[in-house]
């Protein structure tokens, strides 16, 4: 006897996703696309209330729709620096979240080459590090370790124009109508990358260290006292425990300026949540972590080598040597607040950078030479003219030659304080 048996056969098949169809009627499916795992989590910012885009409120931390005024509570969690560090392990980099964790482009500067994350429908097509216009959009990488803390905002946009005319206005040298430039108040604001390191250093030391020691000698019929250094070998061990040593993650940016700005406060430390980019700026890290390790090791080096020296018994040391060992590496990948304003002056471009969580400020400013130039000559002018007058008094009977000395200790005073401003105006012009 014949019976009928129905083979079911689940649709799509394992490993298949349904695809557009050009037959209607026809079910067509394609391979599914490789699961990325929770790497690929993306967080959507539409207003709840009208659907448009919102963005981060510096002043508390919360959502804000800028169209129909909708606010969002900030939801953060402040772990300071007790937040989570990771060991130097691949298991470690291996596990860690790639991506920022919320859908956004890029846009590649072809200026400078610097490379920032934006929101998804952000209409920018300017770079936050030079000003440029050539800059080419494309879609963020989800590729790259995604930040663990962040320190949020605490500066208004609005603020750091103030503090950016009053930095102007501080120094002398810099053109008196320079606080009047209009583009000087366009500061964007951008979260940079920054791995902070963690480390213990075991050193062993050996050095001559020099004693001072007075002795009398005989010479030309008496006795006579000098200060000669007697010099012995000392040595020790020190362990050094180096905690939340700051490394900029970027490239873009001047290491001279970042320095002046990178007083971050890390016990406002909090979890890291795409919610923080909402509206604003990023960079991902283009200084890797081993390269971060290879500089933070140096400085650790530097730092314990101080700390060896500080254990000698006096301060002249000589053929100095150090072993060192690093022990308990640690390391966190935080993104830090920073505005960034580029302005132009006599058509010369200059970077101006403001801490967006303390306010310290630094940056490039132009020198009005003229002015400069009439101050270092004022220096000069009054040693040139008391030795001059010296010269001319010689034959009156040694009054000159004091006239002429007290003219050349002015002058050698003079010049010692114009190379002071001309290399203070320097550094001010070019950073």
């Amino acid at each position: 006897m014949w019976q009928n048996y129905t083979m079911t056969f689940p649709f799509p098949p394992p490993g298949y996703v349904t695809t557009q169809s050009a037959v209607s009627g026809i079910e067509v499916y394609m391979p599914a696309p490789p699961d990325t795992g929770p790497q690929q989590e993306v967080v959507d910012f539409k207003c709840p209330q009208c659907g448009a885009t919102t963005a981060y409120s510096v002043e508390d931390g919360g959502l804000t729709c800028s169209h129909c005024g909708y606010y969002e509570a900030p939801q953060k969690t402040i772990v300071g620096r007790g937040a989570e560090q990771f060991e130097f392990t691949v298991e470690t980099m291996q596990r860690s979240a790639q991506g920022w964790g919320v859908e956004r482009k890029e846009i590649a500067c072809q200026n400078c080459g610097a490379v920032a994350s934006l929101p998804a429908d952000s209409l920018t097509f300017t770079c936050a590090f030079c000003g440029s216009n050539k800059v080419i959009q494309r879609q963020a990488p989800q590729d790259v370790l995604r930040p663990r803390y962040v320190l949020p905002f605490k500066i208004e946009a609005e603020a750091c124009a103030q503090i950016a005319r009053d930095w102007l206005g501080s120094s002398w040298m810099a053109p008196a109508n320079l606080r009047q430039i209009s583009q000087l108040g366009k500061f964007t604001p951008i979260y940079l990358p920054y791995w902070t390191l963690d480390s213990t250093t075991h050193a062993d030391w050996k050095a001559e260290v020099g004693h001072p020691k007075t002795e009398r000698y005989f010479e030309n019929g008496e006795w006579k006292t000098r200060t000669v250094i007697e010099w012995r070998w000392e040595s020790g061990h020190v362990d050094l425990a180096i905690d939340d040593l700051v490394v900029s993650g970027t490239t873009r940016l001047s290491r001279v300026l970042l320095g002046k700005v990178q007083d971050f406060h890390l016990n406002d430390l909090a979890g890291y949540d795409p919610k923080y980019l909402a509206g604003l700026q990023a960079q991902a890290y283009d200084v890797t972590l081993e390269l971060a390790w290879e500089t933070g090791r140096g400085q650790m080096r530097e730092k314990t080598r101080q700390a060896c020296l500080s254990r000698a018994s006096t301060s002249h040391v000589r053929n100095f040597s150090m072993s060192l060992d690093f022990a308990d590496e640690s390391w966190r990948y935080i993104l830090a607040p920073v505005y960034i304003s580029n302005y132009t002056y006599a058509a010369k471009t200059y970077q101006a950078m403001v801490n967006g969580q303390t306010g310290t400020i630094a940056g490039q400013r132009p020198v009005d030479w003229n002015k400069v130039w009439l101050v270092i000559a004022a220096l000069l002018a009054p040693g040139a003219l008391i030795g001059l007058l010296g010269l001319l008094t010689i034959p009156l009977a040694g009054i000159g030659i004091v006239i002429g000395g007290f003219g050349f200790v002015l002058l050698v005073i003079g010049v010692i304080v114009s190379i002071i401003i001309y290399t203070q105006g320097n550094k001010m012009d070019d950073v």
